[in-house]
């Protein structure tokens, strides 16, 4: 492509510093603006040359920017801003309460579709690249059982929800695998396993000064879509403690098809599996892949909200298909 493809990115956290640092590796893409909800003269960005925006602003650069790249949390940014900014630019989001995607698709899609734009929801690798396995593998095992785990790691979207509790000064959650569940399904056995069989959900909490601990602890494990339905530890620790045991960003997981072929006597594993030294750097960087793909669809013509079902893998890569089928197929 001779045009480099112009970017946005709607805030600025762990999440929105993975995607500045991806869009670096990939030159056929650039880093427009950074929009804000904060003070944008509060924001020290890695390149001095890039602005810094308050959301507010966001309309008036509808020219100036192929794709925004929402960067947001689940629980209560994306479902108001990617409907919003749909309307004005194609957009790429990493909305990831599953229980919730069909009410977010519906709602990004009609305002894509009014402003003749497209917009991909719940990118990431789960929902994401774990999706399309498990699509995938299910496809070539019919008969057969799927099964995803986490971790062991940092659940971004996770720890923003208990962030927003009200007496929470900062959190970090991590999902837990349980290993003897893992080992069931990689044996071929099949087994029904509820999600408290095969998570465990600990929290490190940091509360206000004279905050109700014990009214935070109730209100976290009883936080529907979130941790209700797991066994969660909470501990409370200080700012101290977990800046200094518990900032990094660690995640991964697996996805794992078992499944039987011929007169059901033949079994069969697929596995795709994950190990991220850092989330927000890794989703960053899918999430720039398909910024790619949103401005091509859209140059075509297409218009409407999107998943990773929906996109074809070759729309991701900056090479061409000649290239692709000559060294990767």
């Amino acid at each position: 492509m001779s045009d480099k493809i112009r970017v946005g990115i709607v805030g600025y956290g762990n999440l929105g510093r993975g995607v500045e640092s991806a869009l670096k590796q990939n030159p056929d893409m650039e880093l427009k603006a950074i929009f804000t909800r904060r003070n944008p003269k509060d924001i020290v960005l890695k390149d001095a040359n890039i602005q810094a925006l308050h959301i507010n602003d966001i309309e008036k650069y509808k020219d100036e920017i192929d794709v925004m790249i929402l960067c947001g949390g689940s629980a209560t940014d994306l479902p108001e801003q990617s409907p919003a900014i749909a309307r004005w630019f194609n957009i790429v989001d990493s909305f990831d309460t599953h229980a919730k995607i069909p009410e977010h698709f519906a709602a990004v899609d009609q305002a894509a579709k009014e402003g003749s734009k497209v917009g991909a929801i719940s990118v990431g690798w789960d929902p994401g690249l774990f999706s399309m396995n498990r699509v995938l593998a299910e496809a070539v095992l019919p008969e057969g059982k799927h099964y995803t785990f986490w971790g062991r790691g940092v659940s971004q979207g996770h720890s923003d929800a208990i962030r927003r509790i009200k007496g929470v000064k900062n959190a970090v959650q991590y999902t837990i695998p349980i290993e003897e569940a893992i080992e069931k399904v990689r044996s071929g056995f099949n087994p029904d396993l509820t999600v408290r069989e095969k998570h465990i959900r600990e929290c490190y909490v940091v509360a206000e000064e004279n905050a109700d601990k014990k009214a935070i602890e109730n209100e976290i494990k009883s936080m529907p879509n979130y941790f209700a339905d797991y066994d969660t530890i909470v501990h409370f620790v200080s700012e101290e403690e977990l800046k200094q045991n518990h900032s990094a960003m660690p995640h991964g997981g697996f996805v794992i098809r078992s499944g039987k072929t011929g007169d059901g006597n033949i079994n069969h594993i697929i596995e795709f599996s994950l190990k991220l030294d850092s989330n927000p750097e890794f989703t960053g960087s899918v999430l720039v892949a398909y910024a790619r793909a949103v401005y091509r669809l859209n140059k075509e013509g297409q218009s409407g909200a999107m998943t990773v079902f929906d996109i074809p893998l070759a729309y991701l890569s900056p090479k061409s298909g000649e290239e692709l089928r000559k060294e990767l197929l």
